[in-house]
């Protein structure tokens, strides 16, 4: 379907896509981001039992953001995926910073095994790997043209 052919009321679905569109006091943004982490010495840990509890304290922990919220994580045995919306407000490494201090904590403390393998404070790698997730630049350069059209057709129909 060609951008200039959309109606207005569905050229607001088309431009959202899957993503949510999300407001604050200022400003209104769809932001998400695929984040990866693995475990220090990429330590194969991440097992069912262990995937369990982590995913439980992630969740957790971002039921006190409300602004948060975790689209979809994976982990294999040494690294975890995850899609999270996080507003502007709020920069990524302060929230992966959280995630990771949060995690190993717990982890900790429900696997003995985990507190042996690492006796200093963090199971995870330090680093992450991050990159946005949106409108691809195909449909933000078809959605900016539109705009132009849409602008276009509203202002002849005022003077017919």
């Amino acid at each position: 379907m060609n951008g200039s052919t959309l109606l207005p009321s569905r050229a607001a679905a088309w431009q959202a896509g899957c993503m949510r569109i999300r407001h604050l006091n200022h400003s209104t943004y769809q932001l998400q981001y695929h984040l990866v982490w693995g475990t220090k010495y990429r330590r194969k840990f991440l097992k069912p039992y262990v995937k369990a509890q982590l995913l439980e304290c992630l969740y957790d922990l971002v039921k006190k953001y409300p602004t948060l919220h975790i689209e979809s994580i994976n982990t294999d045995e040494d690294h975890v995926h995850m899609q999270i919306e996080i507003p502007p407000n709020i920069t990524v490494a302060d929230v992966v910073q959280k995630l990771k201090t949060k995690s190993s904590l717990e982890l900790k403390k429900h696997f003995k095994f985990i507190r042996e393998m690492y006796l200093e404070n963090n199971i995870w790698s330090v680093g992450y790997f991050v990159s946005s997730i949106g409108l691809n630049e195909e449909q933000v350069k078809k959605y900016i043209a539109w705009q132009t059209k849409k602008d276009l057709s509203q202002t002849s129909k005022l003077f017919n």
